[in-house]
């Protein structure tokens, strides 16, 4: 199984439990890993894999469509996304939080999922 990889991808959401967190929208930093069939990898056609710039695109608008309490959630949402409107095989999301925490430079969360059997 092959796999693609975004990193250090920017995101802006509402997301946070605290009042102060929820004033203004927070840029977020999200890393994916895809996992993809080795089909494209053989074709070289863009239709036998997950296209990175559309996965993109399609979190960010989605993120800023939406608000969430918890990482947890927020995560949760982007791997099911990728999973049913990708068709991809798993996928890996880890989210950072710059800044939250008074001496901490990042908080965040990664979760794995996979496409059920």
């Amino acid at each position: 199984m092959d796999k693609i990889f975004l990193r250090g991808m920017k995101a802006d959401t509402l997301i946070g439990v605290y009042d102060w967190e929820r004033e203004q929208l927070q840029t977020l930093i999200l890393d994916l890993d895809i996992g993809v069939a080795q089909k494209a990898a053989l074709s070289d056609d863009i239709a036998d894999t997950v296209h990175y710039g559309d996965v993109c695109e399609a979190v960010r608008r989605s993120l800023r469509e939406q608000d969430f309490l918890l990482l947890e959630m927020l995560a949760e949402h982007v791997a099911t996304l990728v999973l049913q409107d990708f068709g991809a095989l798993w996928v890996r999301v880890r989210i950072v939080k710059l800044g939250i925490l008074p001496d901490v430079k990042e908080v965040g969360v990664e979760i794995e999922r996979s496409k059920e059997a």
